[in-house]
């Protein structure tokens, strides 16, 4: 049986948060759907995985930020990843991030590719509990809802912090289940 992501080019960026260990999780199960992967990792989600463990389960290069080589003048083009791709999926999607998003601010690739990006693109937040509900990110949220993006709502259960309520990532065998419900861009 053929998978409805088999032959798509997902980007996923991968943000600062403690669930950003999901993420070699999530490129594999992307990756056994048939699904051509390319990460982008932000600076501080190098911090929580590493660019070897997820460019390896992703067969490609993980990309870190705008410059490929700095004395060949060489960069990644934002535009291009941007067309490049089927669909962006953002997962663990941090506070930061998505105060980033919603507000058109763009200091990272990741910020540059979702700006320019034709296709969907589906948040997977992922935050303690505090800064999940705080009126700033929920009104962050919704504006994101607004512009067209889909937010994989976070479950409740137990936090890195030792709190209890929403702001754990889905699951990455639940975020693969709901890409698989979405339309993404036609290839046509």
């Amino acid at each position: 049986m053929s998978s409805s992501l088999e032959g798509r080019k997902i980007l996923l960026g991968v943000c600062g948060s403690i669930a950003a260990y999901k993420a070699a999780h999530l490129v594999r199960l992307l990756a056994k759907a048939g699904a051509e992967v390319q990460v982008i990792l932000t600076a501080s989600a190098a911090a929580f995985v590493t660019p070897l463990t997820l460019g390896t389960l992703s067969k490609r290069p993980v990309l870190q930020g705008f410059l490929k080589d700095e004395q060949a003048g060489e960069w990644h083009n934002h535009v291009h990843l941007g067309l490049w791709a089927d669909m962006l999926l953002v997962a663990p999607a941090s506070a930061n991030t998505v105060a980033h998003f919603a507000h058109g601010l763009c200091d990272s690739l990741l910020d540059a590719v979702y700006l320019s990006a034709r296709c969907p693109v589906v948040l997977a937040p992922a935050m303690d509990l505090d800064m999940y509900a705080h009126p700033a990110t929920t009104g962050n949220l919704a504006r994101l809802r607004s512009y067209g993006n889909t937010i994989l709502d976070s479950p409740a259960g137990e936090l890195a912090s030792g709190l209890s309520g929403p702001g754990r990532m889905l699951e990455p065998e639940d975020i693969v289940a709901a890409l698989s419900e979405l339309k993404m861009k036609d290839r046509g």
